[in-house]
């Protein structure tokens, strides 16, 4: 058997309010909030998809400004093993009310908000992500490198 880990990205984009943007979306029937997140696509940039994935999932435009760090997750639902390079961006403007499909709705949520959804988060990894965050991590964007860029 072949082991096929999945490369994905997230984002953590924080408003002049200190608010966050989270996905509310629905994921093995249930629905549940995450960063703009989504998988690489084969040929795609990394910071490209960061992009792609935040307008598709969220109707707004952001440029990344820092790396935040490579998370690992094993979903116990599905056995499938995340690596999840996770950035911090700005917003720029929002483009669109038109999401993908599955997702509900974007929302901007304080951060006691999005602690009080607890196992309402999509994984462990959309907290720890916003607590890294808050904490100062940061790391330039030249630290992941990126033949496709």
């Amino acid at each position: 058997m072949t082991w096929k880990p999945h490369a994905t990205v997230a984002v953590i984009v924080e408003d002049d309010q200190g608010r966050f943007l989270l996905v509310e979306e629905m994921s093995n029937g249930k629905v549940v909030f995450n960063q703009p997140a989504g998988h690489i696509e084969e040929d795609e940039a990394i910071l490209e998809a960061v992009r792609r994935e935040t307008l598709e999932e969220t109707g707004w435009l952001i440029e990344p400004e820092h790396f935040l760090g490579v998370y690992t997750y094993k979903a116990p639902s599905n056995g499938a093993t995340y690596y999840r390079f996770c950035y911090a961006a700005r917003a720029i403007s929002h483009q669109t009310d038109s999401l993908d499909t599955g997702i509900i709705a974007a929302h901007w949520l304080d951060l006691e908000s999005v602690r009080n959804l607890g196992s309402r988060l999509r994984s462990p990894m959309v907290l720890q992500c916003i607590e890294d965050y808050r904490k100062g991590r940061r790391f330039p964007l030249d630290v992941v490198v990126d033949e496709q860029t």
